[in-house]
């Protein structure tokens, strides 16, 4: 077959296409990258009422069991910070679901709301999560490895419980950590595609 001269070749017309993302499978691309992060995010906000969960729970127990009026006002503490914790971090962050028929800006718009509320998250998690579980497990926990410190015998007893609670804190600030860099890199990406596309 040769080729045509009038320039009407269907292979010259393909290859002189141009070879970027068409704006309906960025669109696409878009709307799914929305999607995902918008179910993190409930799944997020979600698992913060397990923190507030958890301090209740060490706190019930450090009550029940009797301690002295001091640990008692401990665990009141904890327990008011745990959960003013859940107020602050849920307050105002909750937003619906991207339209479907969303344009490409919107859902770019969408995706960075979704990824700087999970940043704001991220940022308070250790001051209103993290921290009031260490006050309580630290209040219901201590006055116990004192007692076993007098007696000798029962803090060996102590040390696979303090073995498994030092490897949860390190993991919380490894995860902690690699969300941060995760984040960081979504933002990166949504610049780049905003740059690419001159939206």
């Amino acid at each position: 077959m040769q080729n045509n001269p009038s320039g009407n070749d269907p292979r010259t017309i393909w290859q002189s296409q141009p070879r970027g993302i068409s704006t309906v499978t960025l669109e696409k691309m878009i709307r799914r990258r929305a999607q995902k992060l918008h179910r993190k995010a409930v799944w997020e906000r979600l698992g913060s009422v397990a923190g507030p969960m958890g301090t209740v729970a060490f706190s019930a127990l450090g009550i029940a069991t009797g301690y002295s009026p001091v640990q008692l006002v401990v665990f009141a503490i904890a327990v008011a910070w745990s959960l003013g914790g859940a107020y602050v971090l849920n307050r105002g962050t909750w937003q619906g679901r991207l339209a479907e028929d969303a344009a490409f800006a919107t859902g770019l718009e969408f995706c960075r709301r979704e990824i700087e509320r999970g940043i704001y998250f991220h940022r308070r998690f250790l001051l209103w999560v993290f921290a009031p579980i260490i006050l309580a497990v630290g209040a219901l926990v201590v006055p116990q490895l004192a007692i076993g410190f007098r007696a000798g015998g029962m803090l060996a007893n102590s040390i696979p419980f303090l073995t498994l609670f030092a490897l949860w804190v390190i993991g919380v600030f490894v995860i902690r950590s690699w969300k941060w860099r995760t984040m960081q890199r979504e933002i990166d990406e949504l610049n780049d595609i905003e740059r690419e596309n001159r939206i």
